[in-house]
């Protein structure tokens, strides 16, 4: 193993010693709008979600605890598709070490937004784990606001890191406990009782953790990852110091009045830090990949005409798809880890083509926009990339801040990208 093991670590070592300035990241705010830039130059963010589990293993499965070696095999199966359809940041839990965030960049110019969860799963207080975050606790505040520090220290000086992203619809996670998706109340009464016990200490808390990571790390905006617009209210009277607002938004076809919200009761910079659909339609019971491939295409063109300058929202800084590979572990999370489960989680009618009224209909287990391999002896998988790799491949070429652009020419753009020709693509390949 030393033969190959070494030169990796002499690379890995070289990368590290480099001397560079990190990144400057700002948001801009003016006439035009809200534009994220990236060392002087206007970002569009066009991420995904990224994560690697191999079938068989779930969340309890770290990449990053892996060789070296394992690591940038499988860094480079990866990232290699992600940057031949477009992608140019991934959407990464703070698991991963600053020198892979480096490594990604540096070979395939690729940023990483870094996502702490800050406390949406629980939280471990002197040796104790504490399953349900109450972010009015004294010891949950001060947990969280250490981690916050010490992660800021850790990457502030990262080549490659775009912003930082605090939790994951942590409002959520105030109705229900763990992280296996369900329905969610309808009751408005009860919503914003929660959030007045509830949730005005999550914001507080967000809005402090950004002051302290922005007090160590001037050069990378600090967003939220809120579930859609709920408490919306609450997040623009607490979260004044936040840079950009995330929201994880499955509304179908169009994130309808989601821009003219955000602008109207925060005007801060809109991100969609999860979106998308599944390739699994619950009516018939089989993959359908022509569905997921119509959302995922309508959601950007959504997004790119509502960037800076266009004349609507003009709040839009781009979104990260979900997500790039098949999940076999999110429903049932503990059991069943070596099936694709076709049971659906939660119901919603704005994914019209396979929703019916007392039925679930969106499938946890099949967002990927690739499909996900069996592993290997050594513990890889390869992926088939489905229609909508090829739909985002296709979207991701337009630069929407190039000059003379307009939303004109950009639905032009997507009314171009015919969803047939990306299925054809996916049947050729499976027949080589």
């Amino acid at each position: 193993m030393k033969p190959i093991l070494i030169p990796i670590f002499l690379f890995l070592f070289a990368l590290q010693s480099c001397a560079q300035k990190e990144d400057n990241v700002v948001v801009v705010n003016n006439a035009e709008g809200s534009k994220l830039v990236v060392n002087g130059k206007d970002f569009i963010v066009n991420g995904m979600n990224w994560d690697y589990f191999p079938i068989g293993t779930n969340f309890t499965y770290s990449l990053w605890s892996q060789s070296d070696a394992f690591i940038k095999k499988a860094l480079d199966s990866e990232m290699s598709l992600l940057k031949e359809m477009g992608v140019n940041a991934i959407r990464v839990y703070s698991g991963i070490q600053p020198k892979w965030i480096t490594y990604i960049y540096k070979e395939y110019g690729i940023y990483t937004m870094l996502n702490h969860p800050f406390g949406r799963y629980g939280y471990s207080f002197k040796g104790d784990w504490v399953k349900v975050t109450d972010y009015a606790d004294v010891h949950a505040q001060q947990v969280l606001l250490e981690e916050i520090t010490l992660l800021a220290t850790k990457y502030k000086n990262t080549p490659g890191l775009l912003l930082y992203l605090l939790g994951n619809e942590n409002n959520y996670g105030l109705f229900w406990a763990g992280s296996e998706t369900e329905d969610f109340p309808e009751d408005e009464a009860e919503k914003k009782k929660i959030g007045e016990t509830r949730g005005r200490a999550l914001y507080q808390l967000f809005n402090k953790a950004a002051v302290k990571i922005k007090s160590i790390d001037k050069n990378h905006p600090v967003a939220i990852c809120n579930g859609d617009l709920m408490y919306l209210d609450l997040i623009a009277e607490e979260c004044k110091d936040i840079d950009v607002f995330g929201t994880n938004m499955y509304r179908g076809v169009s994130f309808t009045d989601a821009f003219k919200k955000v602008k109207t009761v925060l005007n801060k910079p809109l991100l969609f830090t999860e979106f998308g659909s599944d390739a699994f339609n619950a009516l018939t019971e089989k993959e359908d990949q022509k569905m997921q491939a119509f959302y995922l295409l309508k959601n950007w063109q959504e997004i790119y005409t509502n960037i800076a300058g266009l004349g609507k929202a003009s709040n839009a800084i781009g979104g990260f798809t979900f997500q790039f590979s098949d999940g076999w572990w999110k429903f049932g999370q503990t059991i069943n880890l070596e099936k694709h489960d076709k049971n659906a989680s939660w119901a919603t009618d704005a994914y019209a083509f396979d929703y019916k009224t007392g039925r679930n209909n969106m499938n946890e287990e099949w967002f990927g926009i690739c499909a996900k391999g069996a592993t290997d002896a050594q513990g890889f998988y390869t992926l088939q990339p489905r229609a909508a790799y090829y739909v985002l491949k296709e979207a991701h070429q337009l630069n929407p801040y190039q000059k003379e652009m307009s939303s004109h020419l950009i639905n032009q753009h997507f009314d171009k990208i015919k969803i047939e020709e990306a299925i054809s693509k996916v049947t050729s390949n499976q027949k080589e």
